[in-house]
């Protein structure tokens, strides 16, 4: 009973410290730390990337500086599509990813709402790719036959 107990704790230190570990990484380090990462680990990384460009993202288009945000509104897009893909490759962190993409295709409709009408086409492109992504990770929980 103690040994499980000692394994547990050890189990979630470990777990804390990779948390904490990918919070203190700059976001080049962050991506090389997740292209070199175990595939069950990724999910986690690469939305961890995702979510770091989408507040760039928000700060770029606070700051009006357009062509930058859109760069990192293309790199949410682009890791998402890498934790989608590793999820479902892996059949780890599913349900957390697709979390994680629901909230931040709702975080870039709320950016668009404040964007210049010119300016807005690039983040609803990104917002339906998002979508289309859930919707292939909840096929991938829910669909009959695919587990």
């Amino acid at each position: 009973m103690r040994l499980k107990a000692i394994t547990a704790t050890l189990v979630m230190t470990v777990a804390l410290l990779l948390a904490a570990t990918a919070k203190d990484e700059s976001l080049p380090q962050l991506i090389a730390h997740a292209e070199a990462a175990r595939p069950e680990e990724r999910p986690q990384l690469y939305t961890e990337i995702a979510e770091r460009q989408l507040h760039n993202a928000d700060q770029l288009y606070t700051d009006g500086k357009v062509d930058e945000a859109r760069s990192a509104v293309t790199d949410v897009v682009n890791y998402s599509q890498k934790a989608t893909d590793a999820a479902s490759q892996t059949g780890k962190k599913l349900k957390n990813t697709e979390i994680a993409v629901r909230k931040m295709a709702e975080k870039l409709r709320d950016i668009k709402r404040s964007l210049a009408f010119e300016d807005q086409a690039p983040v609803q492109a990104a917002i339906e790719r998002l979508e289309a992504m859930r919707t292939n990770l909840l096929d991938r929980m829910f669909g009959k036959g695919v587990k």
